[in-house]
């Protein structure tokens, strides 16, 4: 069981170079690259959840043509000019004007805040303050819950959830004995349906992420340039 365990951790640990979440990563970016390319510079964009690392990996720390501020809980200190740490709240982003971003991007954030009326500010936020918008997050429907990869998991009843996480490690998180901090671990991931994401970024384009056939994940996308996508 500890061998499966570290083997989905390696396939699926965004940060690691080899990892098929990592190269599924780098694909889903060239498609942000491509979109962004015709907009003008310097290039301003507020990342939702994002860190340093990521602007790194790929290849956009350090730019001089792009601006980036990113928004966690907790803040990162300050590596590189161009990259901005701050601290700020998804679902409250006041510090910024409307409009204040040429793109707001997210990567796997949304699915985070425990309600659908959470993930409704969160979006609302994304579109007063940016011009355009990159938002990804993973399909509820997809059969294998990609936080705690165990399959069906987000269709299970959440006693039988808490009940699991408590007594076994799933995907990154658990053991937790503890009922209320294992209760507050499950109910913190609320993952989308296509449908929820239209109702929250109305008129946006929705661009599936597949695996074996099945929409593993979803980018929403609005504001940027009349492009046409395959």
């Amino acid at each position: 069981m500890a061998s499966v365990i570290s083997i989905m951790r390696r396939l699926t640990d965004s940060d690691a170079a080899g990892s098929f979440a990592n190269k599924l990563r780098s694909i889903r970016f060239r498609t942000f690259e491509t979109l962004a390319a015709p907009l003008p510079r310097p290039l301003h964009i507020l990342d939702i959840g994002g860190t340093k690392a990521f602007w790194e990996i790929r290849g956009w720390a350090g730019r001089s043509d792009v601006r980036i501020v990113t928004v966690n809980l907790v803040p990162e200190e300050q590596q590189y000019e161009n990259v901005e740490p701050l601290i700020g709240d998804a679902t409250n982003l006041a510090e910024f004007s409307d409009g204040s971003f040429d793109i707001v991007f997210s990567n796997s954030v949304i699915e985070h805040l425990f309600t659908f009326e959470n993930q409704r500010r969160m979006a609302s936020e994304i579109r007063r303050v940016g011009k355009a918008f990159w938002v990804q997050t993973p399909n509820f429907w997809f059969p294998l819950e990609p936080h705690f990869q165990v399959p069906a998991w987000q269709w299970m009843p959440v006693g039988l959830r808490i009940s699991v996480i408590r007594q076994r490690t799933c995907g990154w998180r658990g053991p937790c004995p503890d009922p209320v901090r294992a209760r507050k671990l499950v109910e913190e991931i609320r993952l989308l349906s296509k449908s929820e994401l239209k109702t929250i970024f109305p008129g946006a384009t929705i661009l599936p992420e597949r695996f074996c056939g099945l929409v593993k994940s979803w980018t929403v996308v609005g504001g940027f340039p009349s492009i046409k996508f395959n």
